[in-house]
C-alpha cells in the first residue's frame, strides 16, 4: 500500500489503530520525495534525520495515549517563510540562504503539539512575491500534472508536494491568493482563513495587513483538521483573534439545503477562460440541484482590487524587507567599501528582480508627494471593497468564484510579462484586502488535463460555513464519480 495515497486523516487513523507506525509514514514520505522531487522541486530543505527522530517520539506519545488528535503522526511540509527552530528558513531568497531560526512560528509550534512531523520546507516565490513559484533562488517548482507548467504561487511548493503525493498535507501562506491559486493549478484543496484566525508570529512578513497562514490538503476534511490544529489565539501577534470554537471538523456535514450562494457577474466576464467558466458554473448547478439557492449579483469594485492590492502590499513589503541588510544574519556581499556600501551590495546581490521591483514600487508610493496620491487612496479603496463584501454577505452565506482566470500557464510565460502575472490574481486579492476566508476545491480539468479549482468566499470568521459548503460539493462530486481532477 502506498501510504502517501491516503489522506492525512486516514493516515493518522491507521497509526492510532496500530495498523502502521509513524516511522512507516515518515519513511514513505521521504521515499516519495527522493523519487519524485527531482522533477517537481517542491522542497528546498528535507530534514530526514530530524523527521525520523521526531517520528519515534510521536509514536511513543501515541502508544501512551497522550496524542489522539485527527492528525497525530502525520508527515507535513511547511512553506519556507514559516520559521522552524533549528531548521533552515530561507524565504526562497539568496539573502536568507543560511538563516536558521532560534524559535518556532506559532503555527509550527501548534503542529508540534498536535503530533505532526515536519518533513521539510517547501519552495516558494522569493519572499512570497509571485504567482508561479518561478522566482525562487533555489530553482523553479514544476506542476506535478504537467512538468512544463507552473504550479502557481507563491505557495507552489506546498501545493505541488501534496499533489505529487510527497506529503499528505502542508502549510502555506496567502497574501493575495498564494494558497488558493496554486491549489487550483495543482488540483488540491487549500484554504486562506480569516485574518487573525492563525497567528502570524514567526511568519516572515511580506504584507503584514494581508498575510495569513493556511492549510493545504488532499480534501476538505484534511484542511478542516489542519486548520483546527494551527488556529489559536496568540498574545505574541497583536492581530490574533480569540475564537469561541476551534472545532472546525464538526462543520463537515453533507448538506447545502437552503444555503444562499452568490455568483458575482464581474468574476465571469472578459478574461475568464471558457473551460474554467464552464466547470465552475457546472459546480454551481450541482449545488443548486441539491438544495442551495444560487443567483448572480453585482459585487462591484473588481477593477480597483489589483491596483489597491499592489500598492498596499508593495508599501508594506518595502518596510518589512528593510531588516534584511546583511548585518546580523543572512547573505553579506564580499566586496564593499564602508557600511552604506555593504547595505547596498548585500541587498543588490541578495534580492531577486521581482522582490527589487516591489520594494522600489513600495518605496515610491510611500515617498513624500506620492503618499496621498497612491497609498492613502489604496487604503480608502480597501475600505470600499470591504463594504461591498459586507453588502453581499447581508444577502448570501457565501460567494462562489474562480480561483484564477486560466489553468496553470507554461513555465516562463508569466515572468515575461509581470503585469499579466499581477492580473492573474484578480479573483483572489479582494479576499485578502477585506480580511475574509476563502477555500479552493478541485472541480474538474480542462481539455489538456490541467486541474480547475473553484473558490468559495465567506464572511469574516465563517470558516465553518465554507467548510460545510466545500465538503458538500466534494461529496456530491465524488458521488458522481468525478473525484479526480
Amino acid at each position: 500500500m502506498d501510504l502517501m495515497k491516503l489522506t492525512a486523516v486516514q493516515l493518522s487513523a491507521k497509526m492510532k489503530a496500530g495498523e502502521i507506525r509513524v516511522t512507516d509514514a515518515v519513511s514513505a514520505a521521504l521515499a516519495a520525495i527522493k523519487e519524485r522531487d527531482k522533477e517537481v522541486n517542491a522542497f528546498i530543505t528535507v530534514d530526514e534525520e530530524g523527521a525520523m527522530k521526531r517520528a519515534g517520539e510521536v509514536q511513543r506519545l501515541i502508544d501512551a495515549g497522550e496524542l489522539s488528535g485527527p492528525l497525530a503522526g502525520v508527515p507535513i511540509a511547511v512553506k519556507d517563510n514559516i520559521c522552524t527552530k533549528g531548521l533552515k528558513t530561507t524565504c526562497a531568497s539568496k539573502i536568507l540562504y543560511n538563516f536558521v531560526p532560534t524559535y518556532d512560528a506559532e503555527a509550527a509550534a501548534n503542529l508540534e503539539k498536535a503530533g505532526l512531523v515536519i518533513i521539510g520546507k517547501t519552495n516558494m516565490d522569493e519572499f512570497a512575491m509571485g504567482s508561479t513559484t518561478e522566482t525562487s533562488y533555489f530553482g523553479v517548482t514544476r506542476n506535478p500534472w504537467n512538468a512544463d507548467h507552473v504550479p502557481g504561487g507563491s505557495s507552489g511548493g506546498s501545493c505541488a508536494a501534496v499533489a505529487a503525493g510527497e506529503v499528505p498535507c502542508a502549510l502555506g501562506s496567502d497574501t493575495g491568493g498564494s494558497i488558493r491559486q496554486p491549489s487550483s493549478f495543482c488540483g488540491v484543496t487549500g484554504m486562506k482563513p480569516t485574518y487573525g484566525t492563525v497567528s502570524r508570529y514567526g511568519l516572515i512578513a511580506y504584507g503584514s495587513s494581508l498575510d495569513q497562514i493556511g492549510p493545504v490538503g488532499r480534501d476538505v476534511t484534511d484542511c478542516a483538521a489542519l486548520l483546527q490544529v494551527i488556529a489559536s489565539y496568540d498574545s505574541k501577534d497583536s492581530t490574533s483573534v480569540r475564537l469561541e470554537d476551534y472545532d472546525f471538523m464538526n462543520a463537515l456535514k453533507n448538506d447545502c439545503g437552503g444555503m444562499r450562494i452568490g455568483i458575482p457577474r464581474e468574476y465571469f466576464g472578459e478574461g475568464l477562460n471558457p473551460e474554467v467558466k464552464e466547470k465552475i458554473l457546472s459546480a454551481a448547478e450541482l449545488l443548486r440541484a441539491n438544495g442551495a439557492q444560487v443567483e448572480e449579483f453585482d459585487l462591484g469594485m473588481l477593477e480597483y482590487a489589483i491596483p489597491a492590492y499592489y500598492v498596499i502590499a508593495s508599501a508594506e513589503a518595502s518596510s518589512n524587507l528593510e531588516r534584511f541588510d546583511g548585518v546580523k544574519y543572512g547573505y553579506r556581499a564580499e566586496d564593499y567599501e564602508g557600511l552604506h556600501d555593504m547595505y547596498k551590495c548585500s541587498r543588490s546581490e541578495g534580492f531577486g528582480p521581482e522582490v527589487k521591483r516591489r520594494i522600489m514600487l513600495g518605496s515610491f508610493v510611500l515617498s513624500s508627494g506620492y503618499y496621498d496620491a497612491y497609498y492613502l487612496k489604496a487604503l480608502r479603496t480597501k475600505a470600499l471593497i470591504k463594504k461591498a463584501f459586507d453588502s453581499a454577505f447581508a444577502r448570501y452565506d457565501l460567494i462562489l468564484a474562480p480561483a484564477a482566470p486560466t489553468t496553470a500557464p507554461k513555465l516562463g510565460e508569466s515572468l515575461s510579462d509581470p503585469i499579466q502575472m499581477y492580473l492573474g490574481d484578480i479573483y483572489t486579492v479582494s479576499v485578502n484586502l477585506a480580511g475574509l476566508p476563502g477555500i479552493t476545491v478541485p472541480c474538474g480539468a480542462d481539455s489538456t488535463g490541467l486541474p480547475v479549482g473553484m473558490q468559495m468566499i465567506g464572511d469574516c470568521f465563517s470558516e465553518k460555513t465554507l467548510l460545510q459548503a466545500a465538503y458538500t460539493y466534494e461529496c456530491l462530486r465524488n458521488s458522481e464519480g468525478k473525484g479526480e481532477a
